[in-house]
């Protein structure tokens, strides 16, 4: 399993904010059926590579769709293939247990 990070943002829309496109974006990710979570920087999302690629794609396209005329997308991929549970609450419960065990470090 994958995790993704993913952050579209439309540029010179001449709009204050990008809330409307980051809609669109997580509508897509909602509609995939995946597991992900909206923060405030970008959308972290959790699957397969080959169900992970096209919905960044789609994400990617949308505000063009959208009447945006350039798109600047980030996208920071954790593929893990090891066979160690690899999901969104398992990682940060793994960096909450060592602040538990290990204060300062």
């Amino acid at each position: 399993m994958a995790i993704v990070e993913i952050s579209v943002a439309p540029l010179g829309t001449g709009e204050g904010g990008v809330s409307r496109y980051v809609a669109a974006c997580v509508e897509l990710v909602k509609a995939s059926g995946l597991n992900y979570e909206l923060t405030p920087m970008g959308t972290v999302i959790e699957g397969e590579i080959d169900e992970l690629f096209p919905l960044l794609q789609r994400m990617h396209e949308a505000p063009f769709g959208m009447a945006a005329q350039r798109v600047s997308t980030l996208i920071k991929l954790d593929d893990r293939r090891d066979g160690a549970a690899h999901d969104l609450k398992g990682k940060v419960a793994v960096v909450e247990d060592r602040m538990k065990t290990h204060p300062n470090g």
